[in-house]
């Protein structure tokens, strides 16, 4: 088990330093950085100058490159091209929103999602074939549709939800998330209901299932000690995989909304040139995505070890 563990977090160590020689590497693939921090405006001599020794742009590329990986790791994020500032000045409070539109998603997901999978495998017939019809029409309908029909529907006609912002203060805040929470969920709902579905599908027709019932243990119990709980690794593993991309989906549901999160920063910050915005983000994205994927793994391993022994970590 140690051994299986360490080899889990070499291999999430290593993950994220390819992921940040990636993202840095991409500054060389934008062009001259200078016309970006000219702000579209000719550069003279003396501000092409200046520029390059404030970012260090005349040292050598892996020196750069370091000096920008130990800074992250200490905090330093570097200054944004466009705003002038401090870069986690611009991120820490649009992470917080972010996060608690993922946190929303996620309820919803393991309420509707997971529940709708157990019903459909407990129950089976008409109700299987109800979820079945309705997931393949969650899976079919693209993030930004769901968000432009919820808008029409329940902001424009029925004027039940706010269109736009992310409110102040907790219940104004959550009653301007609901609507890009659920537009985020309906494409996930369905993968983990269809996942939760088939894998305990599978369980309730395996020979230790039919066992147990055959020696009269209880339903019930049946369910949460040898289905669920056999099952719960499949679904822990897609959960993990759905939650950490969630981060990154999260903005087409903040620019639909105009919700001020990380995913509307990065399309605003690709779209200006302004690479340490857009480098930091992208480290931190990929981060989450690569740290949830080895939790989910992890948990699964302690459940069920035979049941990830040729997982990956991320």
């Amino acid at each position: 088990m140690i051994r299986t563990l360490l080899g889990r977090l070499g291999g999430l160590l290593l993950t994220l330093l390819l992921a940040s020689i990636v993202i840095f590497s991409a500054l060389l693939l934008t062009g001259d950085p200078i016309a970006a921090l000219a702000g579209g405006a000719k550069p003279n001599p003396e501000l092409i100058a200046q520029i390059r020794a404030e970012y260090n742009l005349d040292d050598p590329i892996w020196s750069r490159y370091w000096e920008w990986l130990t800074g992250a790791l200490q905090g330093d994020f570097g200054r944004s091209f466009v705003y002038k500032t401090d870069v986690m000045t611009l991120v820490a409070p649009r992470f917080a929103v972010t996060l608690q539109l993922v946190l929303l998603t996620v309820a919803i997901i393991l309420i509707f999602g997971v529940g709708s999978g157990v019903l459909a495998a407990i129950r089976g017939g008409a109700v299987d074939r109800t979820v079945t019809v309705l997931t393949a029409l969650g899976m079919a309908l693209p993030t930004f549709v769901v968000a432009i029909l919820l808008i029409w529907i329940f902001a424009k006609t029925l004027g039940w939800f706010p269109v736009f912002g992310e409110g102040e203060g907790f219940w104004d805040r959550l009653w301007h998330l609901i609507l890009p929470a659920v537009s985020l969920a309906v494409l996930f709902n369905a993968y983990i209901s269809r996942v939760t579905r088939s894998s305990l599908v599978a369980q309730l027709h395996s020979e230790h299932v039919d066992t147990a019932r055959v020696r009269g243990i209880p339903r019930a119990r049946i369910f949460g000690a040898h289905v669920f709980r056999n099952a719960s690794p499949q679904i822990l593993a897609i959960a993990g995989t759905t939650i950490a991309g969630l981060f990154a989906a999260s903005a087409i549901a903040e620019v639909a909304f105009g919700i001020g999160g990380i995913g509307s920063l990065l399309v605003q910050a690709a779209a200006r040139a302004d690479l340490p915005v857009v480098q930091i983000v992208s480290l931190i994205l990929v981060t989450i995505f690569v740290v949830l994927n080895a939790i989910a793994d992890l948990i699964s391993l302690l459940i069920d070890p035979s049941s990830v022994a040729g997982g990956s970590t991320a």
